[in-house]
């Protein structure tokens, strides 16, 4: 069901792989609200997943773009323009990777290059985004940026390992960009701390199925779906959030409130 929230905007949804991705329910709610998208994720990235199918479904141009190289995101956001007819109202940063993770690093034994390349893709990128953003003044007055997090920038789950870290300076960026680009053009910076989520890149963590369930037992209302993700981030895109900026927004059913909760003892 659509009532329109995003009639008229245009927008650039990063990290669209497949069906499991955040970013491909966010693409297809905002295409349903009425919105112009163009898709993007890294070359790499496009071998593997089905962003292509979802292009054509949605009749959105699909852009490869390294988000660590300045040339590739100033390419991809004024071809966006391009393709969508105008300046862009609504951009969703849903990227993360740990080589470290990846190759069972531990914690206490990291690889400090792969570190580094954790920390430029899944959150240096996203201030290289906003930069590249302002000095082409690609995005409109009044537009809403939007970054997915993880509540382990504020708590410790020792199998995220430096991605917490990274989900960190990742809601930094958000918080002091916001506030540059607020003064600036009235533009929104936000990100939204999303439940654990069975997408491709989640499930790939060392024990993530049992945290998941977990997760679920202690969240009052349950583990928050992709697709209610999706839901959240087409209300941020919205002119019913236009004072929203800077802020860190829980979407995990209550979890991040929760200290202890009696369907973990009893069950």
């Amino acid at each position: 069901m659509s009532s329109n929230l995003l009639k008229g905007k245009r927008g650039i949804i990063f990290g669209a792989l497949d069906e499991q991705s955040i970013a491909w329910h966010v693409a297809e709610k905002c295409v349903a609200h009425g919105a112009s998208i163009t898709l993007t994720n890294a070359p790499v990235a496009m071998r593997f997943g089905k962003i292509f199918d979802l292009g054509k479904s949605l009749n959105a141009e699909v852009i490869p773009a390294d988000a660590t190289l300045l040339e590739d995101l100033e390419n991809l956001l004024t071809k966006s323009m391009e393709a969508t007819g105008g300046k862009i109202d609504f951009i969703l940063h849903s990227i993360g990777m740990s080589l470290n993770v990846r190759k069972g690093k531990s914690y206490t034994d990291l690889n400090y290059d792969f570190m580094q390349k954790t920390f430029d893709i899944s959150s240096i990128s996203f201030h290289k985004l906003m930069q590249s953003a302002m000095k082409l003044d690609a995005v409109n007055d009044g537009g809403s940026i939007l970054a997915l997090t993880y509540i382990a920038a504020q708590r410790i789950f020792p199998d995220y390992s430096e991605m917490a870290e990274a989900k960190a300076l990742l809601e930094s960026f958000a918080r002091s960009f916001g506030y540059h680009y607020g003064v600036s053009k009235k533009v929104r910076v936000n990100t939204i701390s999303q439940s654990p989520t069975m997408t491709t890149a989640g499930s790939g963590i060392k024990g993530f199925k049992e945290f998941f369930d977990y997760a679920d037992k202690m969240s009052p209302l349950g583990n928050a779906s992709a697709d209610a993700c999706a839901d959240y981030c087409v209300a941020m895109f919205s002119d019913l959030t236009r004072s929203v900026t800077m802020q860190n927004l829980f979407h995990d059913g209550g979890f991040s409130s929760m200290g202890m909760s009696p369907a973990l003892i009893n069950s």
